[in-house]
């Protein structure tokens, strides 16, 4: 036995592809297993459209649409609750991030009025609603919009 001789065996050949449309005698001949009409005997129906349910409304189609996303600014909320509950009285993104009350320096941040405040902070934020505004400033605080 050489390297020359050596032949794999059956098993590792594999079958092989099934080759369509080669004549009747092949049992694959005619309609090339397509069937007789109908969109699967066209060329043109291999892959079909992604949501395609055979003519049905898709799904997509089907169910309701509710709610809406704002496609402007998604600002990061903080209530003045938890600006009183820590010992800071500067707050700036950097130190509301230092804080844990916010998760990303870079977005925005808005003041809410949610809670109450005692002492006097200051902060400098994007955005504070009337009241904490209001309510900052009446515990002797000062706000900054940047």
């Amino acid at each position: 036995m050489e390297l020359n001789t050596l032949n794999p065996g059956k098993a590792a050949k594999g079958k092989g592809r099934k080759r369509i449309g080669r004549g009747p005698g092949s049992g694959w001949g005619t309609t090339a297993g397509r069937g007789q009409k109908g969109a699967g005997a066209r060329k043109s129906a291999k892959a079909g459209r992604v949501a395609f349910e055979g003519g049905q409304m898709p799904i997509h189609r089907r169910i309701p649409k509710r709610g809406f996303k704002h496609a402007g600014i998604e600002f990061q909320i903080v209530n003045i609750k938890r600006l009183a509950a820590t010992s800071v009285t500067e707050f700036d993104a950097q130190a509301m991030f230092d804080q844990g009350l916010i998760k990303d320096i870079d977005r925005p941040v808005k003041v809410l009025a949610f809670g109450t405040i005692e002492k006097a902070i200051n902060v400098k934020v994007n955005a504070i609603s009337e009241k904490a505004k209001a309510a900052i400033e009446a515990a002797g605080g000062k706000v900054e919009i940047i």
